[in-house]
């Protein structure tokens, strides 16, 4: 997934608090596709019960992780994340904090017993957690994380929509109360 915007019918690369918020409440009414998809812009994923969104992306870091080049980057992005955060909380209440790491393995299989299903795939590759609000009315979670695929890569600020069906069978419904952060303890960077 890449964070640029492309051909028509692709959907916009959000730069505001509101226009993600906006791309959130699109993205929450859509079908899911019987098959994996993904825009041409790269924003979105999606597939069999999922989709999966980056809301903001930082510059990469192929030319160095200085901590003067990295440090600014990853303080907006969890600028951004505690603002689209606090407007998700301010209309669903708190979140739950989903633990991703227990989905993340070597091969096919992880400690839960299974594959991961997705987003959850994607996202433990991603991410060591995110902040799960149930969208009422629904049988969907949205949820909001900080993560990065490799330390040369951006750092990206992701939503993802789910089926609640896919965080009960990993018994993750009731993840606890959410802190507001991205959850990881260390920046939701995944590099420590």
């Amino acid at each position: 997934m890449t964070s640029e915007t492309s051909g028509s019918g692709s959907l916009p690369t959000p730069t505001t608090t509101a226009e993600r918020i906006v791309l959130v409440d699109h993205v929450l009414g859509l079908p899911f596709p019987q098959g994996d998809e993904a825009e041409d812009s790269g924003v979105r994923s999606s597939g069999p019960g999922h989709h999966l969104l980056i809301l903001r992306a930082s510059e990469d870091f192929w030319d160095g992780r200085e901590e003067e080049t990295t440090e600014p980057a990853e303080e907006e992005i969890e600028a951004e994340f505690s603002a689209v955060a606090t407007a998700l909380t301010e209309r669903w209440g708190e979140p739950g904090t989903v633990d991703l790491w227990p989905w993340l393995a070597g091969d096919d299989e992880t400690e839960m017993g299974s594959a991961a299903p997705e987003p959850l795939g994607q996202l433990c590759n991603l991410a060591g957690s995110m902040q799960v609000w149930h969208v009422p009315g629904t049988t969907r979670w949205l949820g909001l994380t900080v993560g990065q695929a490799d330390p040369e890569f951006p750092i990206w600020l992701l939503a993802a929509v789910g089926e609640n069906e896919v965080l009960e069978a990993g018994g993750l419904r009731d993840g606890g109360a959410g802190d507001g952060g991205a959850g990881d303890g260390d920046g939701g960077t995944g590099d420590g």
